[in-house]
């Protein structure tokens, strides 16, 4: 469990060197929308490593912060936007409703964890479902690095 934490958090710091000379503002902007829950993400893992303390409320606000961003998801790929420096596959488009379905449910996942973490305890099985939500996705729909 500690190695896949390890990955979730290294994961995080990816979409930084993604994001130089992206031209398409669309892009850029589900980028930035990925980014932003590689760092909720990321803020989970810190804690449940110990690399920083245990925040009840941080945590809470962290998961209450990628439901948001996942909920937003559909709405930034619904235009097949495109730039030689997008992630994203023409497979998003030819199964959006997929792809959508996929959004919901880290949605879903993420505002249960937004009310439900009450200790450091809570942060493994948390980072576990929202990464398999985040794996199940990026299979398929992103561009394998």
């Amino acid at each position: 469990m500690r190695f896949k934490v390890a990955v979730l958090v290294l994961l995080g710091a990816a979409p930084v060197f993604a994001h130089e000379g992206v031209k398409n503002p669309a892009v850029m902007a589900r980028m930035h929308g990925m980014k932003d829950i590689a760092e909720d993400v990321k803020t989970l893992g810190q804690m449940a490593k110990g690399a920083t303390a245990f925040d009840q409320a941080a945590a809470r606000a962290a998961a209450a912060s990628i439901a948001q961003h996942a909920a937003e998801a559909p709405g930034l790929f619904e235009a097949p936007e495109d730039d030689p420096k997008t992630e994203a596959l023409p497979a998003i488009w030819e199964n959006f409703d997929d792809f959508r379905a996929k959004s919901l449910e880290l949605e879903t996942i993420a505002l249960g964890l937004s009310t439900s973490i009450e200790s450091v305890d809570d942060l493994p099985p948390a980072l576990k479902a929202l990464g398999d939500n985040c794996s199940a996705c990026h299979e398929v729909y992103r561009k394998k690095n």
